[in-house]
């Protein structure tokens, strides 16, 4: 049986290089992409097919579905993980922050998809979208991340009715708390974003408790994709994956606690209790 492939997007760590170890390791042919030329060295090295990609860039997708199409001819799984937590208050960032958000998060899952289409309706493949917990709970401080995650919900809802009649299977996936290095990037963000003059500066301790939030008591990510590569592997695979610390737990909360009561307890952790 000729082997199976995997295209897994946003692999320079984390979650996106767990996947491509657990896959390697089923035995599939691992398409890993990532944007730096220091990972993308250290996954050429590690023996991946590695791709260096921007999962904005149309013409640099059409050139690897080309260069997939003419090696492999088809694509069974196609992973895409790729994104990144805008973290601090949602005036602050404004619409550029918000733009660029779901450019990353949202819009590519469409560009990505829509580019190997092709490959995934000649294979019958799957498509496996990355989502979050926050779609579901919303926090303060990351207003554009929870909202680029449930557009991501909503999305991938849609993507698996319209591409059922082909015979291409659509699951998400909603982590919680997973090791990785988003905690130390949405830091990154946050920190470019908060200034001395922001009407939240006085909230800055709460914007970066946010920000470091998905790193309290994390799943090893490892653990993670072997989760879900069992989940792929399955007869019938669940449409919904939850996975990591907290992915049950929150949004039970969000769904059982009234709304004003969720409100204060999320105002509080993050610091917003004070008159401004």
């Amino acid at each position: 049986m000729p082997q199976s492939s995997v295209l897994i997007t946003g692999c320079s760590s984390g979650i996106g290089r767990a996947l491509a170890d657990a896959f390697r390791a089923d035995g599939y042919a691992v398409w890993a992409t990532a944007r730096k030329d220091s990972d993308l060295a250290a996954l050429e090295q590690a023996g991946f097919h590695a791709v260096q990609l921007d999962v904005n860039d149309s013409v640099a997708l059409e050139r690897l579905a080309a260069r997939m199409n003419e090696e492999i001819g088809g694509l069974d799984v196609l992973i895409n993980n790729a994104g990144y937590g805008a973290m601090g208050p949602l005036l602050d960032g404004g619409v550029e922050a918000m733009r660029k958000q779901f450019e990353t998060n949202v819009f590519s899952i469409v560009g990505v998809t829509r580019a190997f289409f092709p490959l995934l309706r000649r294979s019958r493949g799957l498509v496996v979208n990355i989502g979050s917990v926050s779609a579901l709970l919303v926090t303060p401080f990351a207003g554009a991340y929870c909202a680029s995650k449930a557009a991501v919900h909503a999305l991938s809802d849609a993507l698996r009715m319209e591409l059922a009649p082909f015979s291409i299977e659509v699951m998400e996936i909603q982590p919680g708390a997973i090791a990785s290095s988003f905690g130390a990037n949405a830091s990154q963000q946050a920190e470019a974003l908060i200034r001395q003059d922001s009407p939240w500066w006085p909230l800055c301790d709460g914007i970066r408790a946010r920000a470091r939030a998905s790193q309290d008591n994390p799943t090893p990510a490892s653990d993670f994709a072997a989760h879900l590569l069992a989940a792929v592997q399955r007869d019938k695979r669940p449409r919904l994956l939850r996975l990591g610390n907290g992915s049950r737990a929150l949004p039970l909360l969000a769904t059982l606690l009234p709304k004003a009561l969720l409100e204060r307890v999320l105002r509080k952790r993050f610091g917003l209790v004070q008159n401004l």
